[in-house]
């Protein structure tokens, strides 16, 4: 695993924890020689965890839009910084960069780039791991939902399982590194009513 990318606010949120949780997180990626890819921002905790990376001694790798440039202050003294057109290039080129996907604590944004990636997962597009690095227990209220969909027969428990969730980064980068991706979603007549 060569580059992973993180999704994150680009606030710091109200606890500590999650700034905590993202300086644990860079310093990981740094201590198994993978590469951040990121938003580009160096605000919120998109900042905390390239700032930790590069401070590590690790690579960062900053893909923003050209209208977020100055909204989320472009990080500086990244390895690379891709600056694009629209949000949908740049959530094409996260995803084209990555060996896998970690969700981090964050707003709309943040879970819409999860959400996507996860459908794609699905679908059969892609077979890299995702995971949500559980920080300060943030996305328990996600995980019960991703179980009611599971148990309303909405989503598949081996599709259910794509999700990894830690609330450590070393184990969830462990549980990268097992990672069995399931069968592509397929639509059976046993699966309709």
């Amino acid at each position: 695993m060569k580059r992973i990318t993180v999704f994150c606010g680009s606030r710091i949120g109200v606890s500590e924890k999650y700034k905590e949780g993202a300086v644990a997180l860079g310093k990981e990626l740094v201590k198994r020689d993978i590469t951040l890819v990121y938003g580009g921002g160096s605000v919120g905790l998109m900042g905390v965890i390239a700032t930790t990376v590069l401070k590590e001694g690790g690579e960062a790798i900053g893909i923003i839009p050209k209208f977020l440039e100055e909204r989320e202050i472009s990080h500086i003294n990244l390895t690379e910084l891709h600056i694009v057109d629209s949000m949908h290039e740049r959530k094409a080129m996260m995803a084209d960069l990555a060996d896998g996907f970690i969700a981090m604590p964050g707003g709309p944004g943040t879970l819409e780039e999860l959400v996507e990636v996860f459908t794609w997962a699905q679908l059969g597009l892609h077979k890299k791991p995702i995971g949500l690095l559980n920080v300060n227990n943030y996305y328990d209220p996600l995980i019960k939902f991703l179980d009611h969909m599971t148990n309303e027969q909405f989503l598949k428990e081996k599709h259910r399982s794509m999700a990894l969730v830690e609330s450590n980064p070393t184990r969830l980068i462990d549980a990268f590194l097992a990672y069995e991706p399931p069968e592509v979603k397929t639509y059976l007549e046993e699966d309709q009513i």
